[in-house]
């Protein structure tokens, strides 16, 4: 029996050793693709023309998601430490890309956990705010879902999502005065029709997503329906949000990711160099964009370049789009237009072409990335924190009415000081509860650490909260 025990330990280990991948991202990923080779071998060469067709134009969605809390917790992936865990420093990718945003009018990026960018904003001096500013209303900084996180679809309460979507919505319309108007949920696992029937009935224009089933995703790619109209059933007056799943998850295309993160060569656009690499780079973009647009009802395309907490450093990430952008858009011949856009800037451009899409009214669940590979185990796990959540939602609801309910009383100095402290005490809860939504926190997906981490943030939330009942 002994001798049993031994390989049993070490083989569970084997997840904890092998690093930081979620489950199986990779396999998936290059299991959904069915890429046709078509290119001639002597397709490198200056003067290759691609198929006839027309030409593609691809929307370049540069972003970064960040996890609220993971691997390490939320604190930890703000400031940047135990990088031993994972290197991800929220505060120097939004130093990062604002940089890089303010130097080239041309260049875009999509940011979507408010919980981060709250606190990264907080910590800004005036000139700099009124910078971000400038690029929120010119467009080049846009804002998708605009909840304090990506919420999870399976396990939290419909008021609850509310309630953290409020909290990052009314930042924005404070702060920018933007109404966000695009659903983006890239990592959570599964996605349902309760969250698209909120989205649709907040208003939202869009619903972008990645996971899946993979079986699905196929028949998709196979029957260009990747973008689809979802209409839940006992929707208001029958409507829907215009879908779309991501291409290649949420990720830049393979072998064009040039985070510090990735081990990609740079792109190299020195001529009188014998170690230019652009022409070959340029010629395989192209033919992945195309073979992209094999899948689509049209070559109007959308394709993200970015993944987990990438751009700490966006000039380099961004130097190396530009090269390629610059030299693919030389070469009109080969049919492929790419250029920095935004997921509004995309709908915009989707909508003029009026196309009919395929209909949905149920989930997108259970979310399977292999055969046998259900997500479905975190529907149940951390029961105890779960129904934590689930508690501490009931109580902030109790809470809110006692507040409502002392604006009735005497106005006096006591009375003013009373209810700026019931103010600040509900705004903490609100704010624990809004972070707990995320799709690792009340999903039950963090390391043991980073839940630990969750609890002592609810406790604290909800232990100022009570303050309010006395």
């Amino acid at each position: 029996m002994k001798f049993i025990v031994l390989p049993i330990i070490l083989f569970s280990l084997i997840p904890f050793l092998s690093g930081n991948v979620r489950f199986r991202d990779d396999e998936m990923m290059k299991s959904h693709h069915h890429h046709k080779h078509f290119i001639p071998q002597d397709s490198y060469l200056p003067n290759f023309k691609a198929k006839d067709q027309d030409q593609i134009k691809v929307h370049l969605i540069p972003h970064s998601h960040n996890d609220v809390g993971w691997l390490k917790t939320a604190n930890e992936y703000f400031w940047g430490t135990n990088k031993k865990v994972q290197a991800a420093q929220v505060q120097f990718i939004l130093d990062s890309v604002i940089s890089a945003l303010e130097g080239d009018p041309s260049k875009r990026f999509v940011y979507v956990e408010i919980f981060y960018f709250m606190k990264w904003w907080n910590q800004q001096r005036p000139k700099k705010k009124e910078s971000v500013q400038n690029l929120v209303k010119n467009g080049q900084l846009e804002f998708a879902n605009g909840g304090f996180c990506m919420n999870d679809e399976a396990t939290t309460h419909f008021e609850d999502i509310i309630d953290q979507m409020t909290l990052g919505h009314k930042f924005l319309k404070d702060v920018f005065n933007v109404t966000v108007n695009i659903g983006w949920h890239l990592d959570p696992f599964g996605h349902s029709s309760t969250q698209a029937n909120i989205f649709a009935e907040m208003g939202f224009d869009a619903f972008f997503f990645a996971r899946i089933d993979y079986q699905d995703k196929d028949k998709r790619l196979n029957e260009k329906n990747m973008e689809l109209l979802w209409k839940p059933i006992g929707s208001k007056d029958n409507q829907g949000i215009f879908s779309a799943v991501t291409y290649f998850h949420y990720s830049a295309p393979p072998g064009f990711c040039f985070d510090d993160a990735c081990d990609e060569e740079p792109i190299i656009d020195d001529e009188e160099g014998e170690d230019s690499n652009i022409n070959k780079k340029a010629v395989d973009l192209v033919e992945y964009f195309q073979n992209m647009a094999d899948h689509y009802k049209q070559n109007e395309l959308l394709h993200l370049i970015g993944d987990d907490f990438h751009y700490s450093n966006a000039f380099k990430y961004f130097g190396n789009i530009d090269r390629l952008i610059k030299y693919i858009n030389d070469h009109p011949q080969w049919g492929v237009k790419i250029f920095y856009s935004t997921p509004s800037a995309y709908i915009k451009e989707i909508n003029k072409l009026n196309l009919r899409y395929q209909e949905k009214t149920d989930d997108f669940m259970p979310y399977s990335d292999v055969p046998h590979g259900y997500w479905t185990g975190y529907y149940v796990s951390r029961p105890t924190l779960k129904g934590m959540v689930k508690e501490a939602g009931r109580f902030l609801q109790s809470v809110r009415t006692l507040f409502a309910l002392s604006q009735f009383s005497k106005v006096s100095n006591e009375v003013d000081n009373m209810r700026k402290d019931m103010m600040m005490n509900t705004y903490d809860l609100e704010k624990a509860m809004a972070i707990l939504q995320h799709h690792d926190a009340v999903a039950g997906t963090s390391v043991q650490k980073v839940a630990d981490d969750y609890v002592a943030i609810l406790n604290r939330g909800v232990s100022g909260a009570k303050k309010v009942n006395k």
